[in-house]
């Protein structure tokens, strides 16, 4: 192993390289490495036509991330499960300058071990029906990405998806510590991420492993149980310069209650507005059940756990995000948990999730058209990706998906009802989703869909999306039948949603949690 200055590790990159990058927001990712590859770029023009492969959400929305190597001619072809934090590189690839391809994130960080263990590749029913089956377009997210890296195959009378291996030359990473030997801990890391399986795999590949830390401790000092990528899989050591190189998320440069190092009161996490978006995550929580090992995605669906834990209804419920935390409680920023009781390698995380381990998923809706299909991952020409959507809909037994039923409406909260004030121009149900992320036609059997938004609650009955529940104060056929761009179904049953969501204090959560695990218990004794 050599530590080496972040210019010097730029030079390591070779025109054309395959690059791998980890982590998730700015958690893993060598920020000060990234500058310098750019910065080597706009003097030289090397490296040029990298090939960038990228398991989650990277970077903060703004300039730090994937996004520094947003330059035209650096990246030839890009692939994540989630770009939407690299704007510069969108904008590249909405461009045709570069090839995009979106995968699932439990396919991106599991091809990593297979690659690692000189396998042939990955061999999988996720994503089947989904915009990353070649029959729906293998994942390519613009022209210019032609064909996808996947195959549809059969085997033993069955559909799959074959993800192929493929060689890596370089991997970058962030660790918090280095020794002289290269031994590598991730002690302020908010979580596991997949650097081990990266390292191991660009080793097995012949090529290279840089590393960037905070930190250089002499040898012997690191505990042996915190190494988490051992010296041995490491070539180069960059020890930054600027501690913005080193944030754990887009928002925090280090907090120990993130990191698994300390725990904070619970109670100085502060309560949500009342507004339609804490609306819909209380009606959320109300699918919970204790017991369950329960997955919460990003955006709305975070604030189920802090509603969770303002109504004292976390005992019994263990919350986890897809990049392997368990416990505690959602944060602001993208995966990451306040007071965290135990972390797992991401890759071990997606074995859990696609092997059916999950007893609830809560995921945001961007798109929901009549089939029951949802779209989270392109927008026109705005490129997301899924992330672990497409894992996490197709092997968990409760999916909720949520959101607002428009977009940029203005609405009022409180006492017991819903308003609407003045109606959105973005209407979230249409007649048919612009990209697959989960298919309605194909939904696994025995699993439960919910769609929830702050005026209905609807699920598909009889093969049509049917409104079960509206919420007080809201009228059927104005605000909800509508605003839809298809016909709904109104249930012959269909019930107000619970006043008490709607106001300042609510205080039922309990009580439906309770109801729910009863009925769970009757289902599995009948």
């Amino acid at each position: 192993m050599k530590i080496i200055s972040a210019e010097e590790a730029a030079l390591q990159i070779a025109d054309h390289a395959t690059l791998a990058a980890v982590g998730m927001g700015l958690s893993g990712w060598p920020d000060e490495v990234a500058a310098a590859i750019a910065d080597r770029y706009e003097k030289t023009g090397h490296p040029k036509g990298i090939r960038l492969k990228q398991g989650s959400a990277l970077g903060d929305f703004k300039d730090r991330g994937p996004t520094r190597l947003g330059l035209d001619g650096l990246v030839a072809e890009w692939t994540g499960a989630h770009v939407g934090a690299a704007k510069k590189l969108i904008g590249l690839a909405a461009e045709g300058k570069l090839a995009c391809f979106c995968l699932p994130q439990g396919i991106i960080v599991n091809q990593w071990r297979e690659i690692a263990a000189g396998r042939p590749g990955l061999l999988t029913k996720i994503g089947l029906h989904t915009f990353v089956d070649p029959r729906y377009g293998g994942g390519a997210m613009n022209a210019t990405a032609q064909k996808g890296p996947l195959e549809l195959v059969e085997f033993r009378g069955e559909e799959y998806l074959f993800y192929p291996s493929f060689p890596v030359d370089v991997a970058v990473i962030r660790g918090t510590y280095s020794d002289q030997a290269g031994n590598i801990t991730f002690d302020h890391e908010p979580m596991i991420h997949e650097g081990l399986a990266v390292a191991s795999a660009v080793k097995r590949s012949g090529g290279i492993v840089i590393v960037q830390v905070e930190y250089l401790a002499e040898n012997g000092a690191l505990p042996a149980k915190e190494v988490r990528i051992p010296g041995k899989l490491v070539d180069y050591v960059v020890v930054a310069t600027n501690k913005a190189a080193c944030w754990q998320s887009p928002s925090e440069y280090y907090d120990p209650s993130l990191s698994g190092e300390r725990r904070r009161p619970v109670d100085t996490i502060q309560p949500l507005p009342l507004d339609e978006r804490k609306v819909i995550a209380r009606r959320c929580a109300a699918e919970l059940g204790r017991g369950g090992l329960v997955n919460l995605g990003m955006g709305i669906p975070v604030l189920v756990g802090k509603v969770a834990a303002e109504e004292n209804c976390l005992d019994g419920i263990c919350l986890s995000t897809e990049s392997g935390i368990f416990g505690g409680v959602s944060s602001d920023r993208p995966s990451t948990t306040i007071n965290p009781d135990a972390f797992i390698d991401h890759g071990a995380m997606f074995d859990i999730i696609d092997g059916g381990g999950l007893d609830m998923t809560c995921l945001g809706m961007g798109e929901l058209d009549e089939s029951g299909s949802v779209n989270v991952s392109r927008f026109g020409t705005n490129m997301v990706g899924p992330g672990g959507f497409i894992d996490l809909t197709q092997s968990t037994r409760k999916v909720v998906f949520c959101g607002t039923l428009m977009g940029k409406s203005e609405l009022r909260v409180g006492g017991g009802t819903l308003e609407v004030v003045k109606e959105g121009n973005v209407r979230k149900l249409v007649k048919e989703v612009q990209q697959i992320s989960f298919n309605g036609r194909h939904v696994p059997e025995g699993q439960q869909v919910v769609y929830i938004t702050e005026r209905c609650v609807l699920k598909t009955v009889g093969g049509r999306l049917t409104v079960v529940e509206v919420a007080p104060g809201i009228d059927m056929e104005r605000d909800v039948l509508e605003r839809a761009g298809f016909p709904l179904a109104v249930s012959p049953e269909v019930k107000v949603m619970d006043p008490g969501i709607f106001s300042e204090h609510w205080g039922g959560l309990k009580e439906l949690i309770d109801k729910n695990d009863d009925g769970r218990r009757k289902h599995d004794l009948g």
